[in-house]
């Protein structure tokens, strides 16, 4: 059985008790698309064990459930010619827009630049000279080797 937590949308829709619109399913994952449909094909492809975000995966269960995202992008992809490429996305915290607390990765097909989905990133290369950087870079290697 799968580790599930009662009050979550995900975790209901795994064990079948919401509907949902499956495109994929095995033994770690579900993909099925998205209620909100941000553009055709748009997908979610969800861990079964309750898995809160990136930070709660250990190695294994991340490696189990990120090695499905090709197969299914492809999926995707191949049912509908007019895709020129995809978004895939995955949000961590409130902070970075996740609403729902159940890791979920988003594969978002892209038709073209008035699709209605769009990412922005700020350029702040002007704010940070090479030492800040380095001092950035070291910060996070050290936290690496523990």
């Amino acid at each position: 059985m799968y580790k599930a937590v009662a009050d979550c949308v995900f975790c209901k829709i795994v064990a079948g008790e919401i509907p949902s619109y499956t495109i994929y399913e095995d033994e770690i994952v579900k993909a099925f698309l998205d209620i909100s449909q941000v553009t055709p094909g748009h997908v979610l492809l969800v861990p079964k064990n309750h898995v809160k975000d990136i930070f709660e995966y250990d190695a294994q269960h991340a490696g189990e459930v990120f090695a499905r995202v090709p197969k299914v992008a492809r999926a995707i992809k191949a049912a509908n010619p007019q895709i020129q490429g995809m978004n895939i996305c995955i949000n961590n915290g409130k902070i970075a827009y996740q609403s729902v607390f159940h890791s979920h990765i988003h594969l978002v097909p892209r038709f073209n630049e008035e699709d209605g989905f769009q990412m922005k990133w700020a350029d702040n290369t002007a704010k940070y000279d090479a030492d800040q950087l380095s001092a950035i870079a070291q910060k996070i290697s050290k936290e690496m080797e523990e």
